[in-house]
């Protein structure tokens, strides 16, 4: 990753807070005061977590979460102007999986948790539902992103029951005093193109207005010649303005609306058929609509009133060859909350309701809607100048799996020059018929859902960090155990059925990080090792999860001068793989990803080139893509364990007017 900055940050109470109010200046006072001078004097900037109601500094809060800064942003918007796979996929212990290769669609994957587990949110709300699609993660330029927050670990005490295996927050940028502009227009060697922009100013002294809109098209590319699409097509629009209100004393409003509408391509090429002798194309239609609000109003001698809102509707129309499917997915959120502080402690607490639904026209036995009302309370204390300890709890009470309650506690040490942090926490998920394997085959094959049990997990991690200097170094240690984890299981040669894994999933892990910054350039290697394990189907003990590299590392060198320009060159390595129904082979065979990008600026205007996998690394060049006879979930293709677009140059010009 080009220039990373994984900065030890926090989000610590189970409700989140409104955006706008976190960019506030923060508290005059800190727990650990000398560390932050320290920070200041080597030049760090100083970011407040946006989702943190307590008001404190990243440096004061006791739950790690990495953040990708603004300038991370803008490189990876140069890179890959068409979506943020490529922004959260180099962060270390977060994988961004392709599930469909028909399609392209993938899911975010932390710390070798499945992917289904991780919370997509936009200025903390789930605009994107519950459980996002798979192609979610596809249709979202970052061309607006001030940053992105990760949480890793069950974080259903913090955002519920979708958050079992971590949290992607991803934090827009706000107007500021004069009105600003960028605009991106992008193209690469396998035939697609992106055109973004962004429009932002004041309406007011107290008010202001955004605007994000994106085209972005992509012809589909049969790369290896098997008459089957490496890469699907598509056709895509955008658009998201943003709405935010500051008044007197602290009072504040942000509203959001988002607009989406995508066909995508993929399966057989024209005039081509697959191993048994007939085409099958595979398309989605997607139209997706969201609106979010959240407000903020101090109460004089009681604290903060929060109040957040959000509402999503996604239409598909998905064609398996001959199958075609026609559902909607939908989701409503409601939340209020209360914080306030006293002395060295600081408290939240208040309730929240969200519902899940979805409806399919062509097969109606797999709707479902769940309702979740719930409490949630939180409580973070300076014991100490150094120590800082938090606890948060919440319950939910879901209208299809009872009651779960999700604690979680946290510890925050800072002796010097040093950062410790340990956290353990209990979350839930609420099955849906959505694994990888019916995102990628649709509902065709697939038994009615029977009595599934929900989800749990129990994870922990210890953090270690040090910062002196030019120089810093992490290193942090992981582990999950899973209950009654879904999995898809073959009882025919053309139904599969989901059930409840008897015994446990676990995973066990580390990442290491060490960084050397001086006068504009910046090297960072990273390490991160995963063993992860579940019960054999075969009823034969145990074996590794498949899809999951316990190896992967990366080595990145940046050099960067503001207003001048930028030049980076990155290296990462991903292991083997165990591989999961595929004929060609058991383990995948390790790799290695190559890439450099340069931009220049002269004045307003920047040239950019990026070079995607120069070693032109394909998974068709070891093996097919394409299976011998249909699996019984419907799939046609064996799982991408590597890259199937290969060798890519994109580049292209951006113009920025106006602001700061």
């Amino acid at each position: 990753m080009l220039s990373r900055r994984l900065l030890l940050c926090s989000l610590s109470v189970s409700a989140l807070a409104f955006p706008l109010a976190a960019q506030e200046a923060a508290p005059t006072s800190s727990p650990a005061a000398e560390a932050d001078e320290h920070a200041e004097e080597e030049g760090e900037d100083e970011i407040i977590v946006q989702g943190t109601r307590t008001r404190r500094r990243v440096q004061d809060e006791p739950i790690r979460v990495e953040v990708i800064a603004g300038e991370e942003v803008e490189e990876k918007a140069i890179m890959r102007p068409g979506n943020i796979a490529m922004l959260v996929n180099e962060t270390g212990g977060v994988r961004v999986q392709v599930t469909a290769p028909a399609l392209g669609a993938a899911n975010i994957r932390i710390q070798g948790l499945e992917g289904r587990y991780t919370q997509l949110l936009a200025d903390n709300l789930p605009l994107y539902g519950g459980q996002a699609a798979s192609l979610g993660l596809l249709q979202i330029p970052p061309s607006d992103l001030a940053q992105v927050e990760v949480i890793k670990g069950a974080a259903s005490a913090l955002y519920g029951a979708s958050a079992l295996g971590g949290v992607i927050n991803l934090i827009s940028k706000r107007p500021g005093d004069t009105f600003e502009a960028d605009i991106l227009a992008n193209a690469t060697t396998r035939d697609g193109q992106d055109l973004t922009a962004y429009l932002a100013g004041p309406l007011g002294e107290t008010t202001g207005l955004s605007l994000t809109a994106g085209a972005h098209r992509q012809t589909g590319q049969d790369i290896d010649g098997d008459g089957w699409f490496d890469m699907a097509g598509y056709e895509r629009l955008t658009a998201r303005p943003r709405f935010q209100w500051t008044g007197a004393e602290g009072a504040s409003l942000y509203l959001t609306l988002g607009a989406m509408t995508e066909d995508r391509v993929g399966g057989t090429v024209a005039g081509r058929t697959v191993p048994d002798g007939t085409a099958f194309a595979q398309t989605q239609d997607t139209d997706r609509y969201d609106i979010g609000l959240v407000a903020e109003v101090p109460l004089e001698g009681v604290g903060t009133l929060s109040l957040r809102g959000s509402g999503m509707r996604q239409d598909h129309v998905h064609r398996y060859g001959a199958v075609v499917e026609d559902d909607r997915h939908s989701s409503l959120f409601g939340e209020a909350s209360l914080a306030g502080e006293g002395g060295a402690t600081a408290w939240v607490g208040g309730v929240a309701f969200q519902s899940d639904g979805f409806r399919s026209e062509t097969f109606p036995a797999f709707d479902y809607s769940y309702e979740v009302p719930g409490l949630f309370a939180q409580v973070e204390h300076e014991a100490t100048p150094e120590l800082t300890l938090a606890a948060s709890g919440r319950v939910d009470f879901h209208s299809a799996f009872g009651t779960q309650f999700s604690p979680r506690l946290s510890a925050l040490y800072r002796p010097g020059n040093w950062t410790i942090r340990g956290s353990f926490g209990r979350g839930f998920f609420a099955p849906t018929p959505f694994v990888d394997e019916i995102e990628a085959a649709g509902l065709s094959r697939l038994e009615p859902l029977g009595a599934l049990e929900a989800e749990t997990a129990r994870t922990a991690s210890l953090d270690i960090g040090y910062a002196s200097g030019p120089w810093e170094a992490s290193v942090t240690l992981f582990g999950a155990n899973i209950d009654n984890a879904t999995r898809l299981v073959d009882i025919a040669p053309d139904r599969v059925r989901l059930v409840n894994v008897a015994g446990e999933t676990r995973v066990r892990g580390s990442e290491a990080l060490v960084r050397f910054k001086r006068d504009g350039f910046t090297v960072t290697g990273s390490y991160v090792f995963v063993d992860a394990t579940e019960p054999d189907p075969a009823g034969t003990g145990r074996r590794r999860v498949p899809l999951t590299p316990r190896h992967s590392a990366g080595l990145v060198g940046m050099w960067e001068k503001h207003g001048k320009g930028r030049l980076g060159i990155e290296a990462y390595y991903t292991g083997v793989q165990e591989l999961e129904d595929n004929p060609y082979r058991t383990r995948s065979r390790p790799y290695l990803h190559l890439g450099v990008m340069g931009e220049i600026v002269l004045g307003k205007v920047s040239l950019f080139a990026n070079a995607e996998n120069l070693l032109d690394v394909r998974q068709t060049k070891w093996d097919p893509l394409l299976l011998p006879s249909r699996a019984a979930s419907g799939v046609w293709t064996v799982d991408a364990w590597a890259p199937l677009e290969g060798f890519t140059l994109n580049g292209g010009i951006r113009l920025r007017f106006g602001g700061d």
